[in-house]
């Protein structure tokens, strides 16, 4: 079996992947932007053969190269990048090439659009925040209605994109005013602001779309209040075999099971987000109850499957690989759970505690500690600690001891 791994070298932990599938026997062939002097010695390891492509935004250059692979070791089976930046790249590899275990850019829409998602997520049962399109200027009246109907404040993100970068609280008129007083760059989505905090549903399914392997994320503080406020944050990683601390975690498996079904992917890893309430929303959902936000077609960001390899005792870089070979999970599942938190310290802040002293106090629970590439600190932080408790509350004390700051 030939597997193409676009962008192999980013984030670095990816080497990960490509090692769990040439575990299993697979042909990984590698094609990324990084100089082969500055990619991973266990991702070269790992790969059959790595290309080099000055810019992967070169298209034709990246099919040039695709193509001198498959002609050289056979025809290609699977084509992923597992990263957000690159899926539509992947679509269009992948139907230039005929590979046909993957989606093609006709299909990318309701993967992609977040407007398209909400038909997906209400044919599974789930809530959807009600929302509005918009370009500029000439739909200011619309969205003006649209603010006298759900209430202040509104949510304008890219209805395509990536990250939090480029979204926005609108908290009133004179704001909404002044976001649309020129075109825009992109089409924007606007949706009603709930109260809440983010619960992902994280897994891998097999070709038929059943989850053979789940787990979830708590995001505590949203991204994009890390990025635009620049604060720290924490999340962690709750498997389902634990008891949630904020809502019910059968409910939730059962919601997110149906959910990967609605949007009838095939052997991919999703990483689903949804909006636990925290207070009433009237006309959409009451505290407590799931609202669905977006769906991304791939692996959480950073390093978060380490986290969630820490939380579950398994490595979901070899289900993933069990997945693509023989359509099943094939690890054992009965090992030892844990809630596993990460918590991220920015530079901009001042902390009681050293990396030292965090590190002799935690020694018999922390699992990774370090600093997140430059590329990813604005979303994740710069320092960062990932420990795993048996309890709760002890994840609880851990995260305040590290993110404690000096008066």
């Amino acid at each position: 079996m030939n597997f193409l791994f676009l962008s192999p070298n980013f984030p670095v932990r990816y080497f990960k992947w490509v090692e769990a599938l040439k575990n299993h026997g697979v042909t990984v062939l590698g094609i990324g932007d990084s100089p082969l002097y500055d990619v991973h010695p266990r991702l070269i390891s790992s790969l059959k053969e790595y290309r080099f492509v000055q810019d992967l935004n070169d298209y034709p250059s990246l099919l040039m190269a695709a193509r001198s692979l498959s002609e050289r070791y056979g025809p290609i089976d699977y084509s992923e990048s597992d990263n957000e930046w690159w899926l539509s790249t992947d679509a269009r590899l992948r139907k230039d090439l005929n590979i046909k275990t993957g989606l093609w850019p006709e299909d990318m829409e309701k993967i992609k659009a977040k407007h398209a998602m909400k038909e997906a997520f209400q044919k599974a049962g789930a809530k959807t925040m009600r929302y509005v399109l918009v370009d500029g200027p000439k739909d200011l009246e619309r969205v003006l209605a649209f603010a006298q109907e759900v209430g202040y404040p509104l949510f304008a993100k890219p209805d395509i994109g990536v990250g939090a970068s480029d979204s926005f609280k609108l908290k009133d008129e004179e704001a909404v005013r002044f976001f649309l007083k020129e075109p825009l760059k992109e089409t924007h989505i606007i949706e009603e602001y709930i109260q809440g905090t983010i619960v992902s549903f994280d897994g891998i399914c097999d070709k038929d779309s059943n989850v053979v392997f789940a787990t979830s994320d708590h995001f505590e503080t949203p991204v994009a209040d890390v990025v635009n406020e620049k604060i720290d944050y924490l999340y962690f990683a709750n498997p389902f075999a634990l008891p949630f601390p904020d809502s019910d975690g059968e409910e939730f498996l059962e919601l997110g099971k149906r959910v990967v079904k609605s949007f009838a992917i095939s052997k991919r890893f999703f990483h689903i987000e949804f909006f636990l309430l925290t207070e009433d929303r009237p006309g959409l959902a009451k505290k407590g109850e799931f609202v669905a936000l977006e769906c991304n077609m791939r692996p959480p960001g950073g390093y978060t499957p380490d986290l969630i390899d820490f939380a579950n005792s398994v490595s979901c870089y070899e289900i993933y690989a069990d997945v693509i070979c023989y359509n099943e999970n094939r690890q054992n599942m009965n090992l030892e759970k844990y809630y596993a938190f990460a918590s991220a310290r920015k530079d901009n802040l001042s902390y009681l505690h050293s990396p030292d002293e965090i590190k002799s106090r935690y020694k018999n629970s922390l699992c990774m500690s370090g600093r997140y590439p430059p590329h990813i600190a604005s979303a994740m932080g710069n320092e960062f600690y990932y420990a795993k408790f048996k309890d709760y509350q002890e994840g609880v004390l851990f995260d305040r001891y590290v993110r404690a700051k000096k008066n």
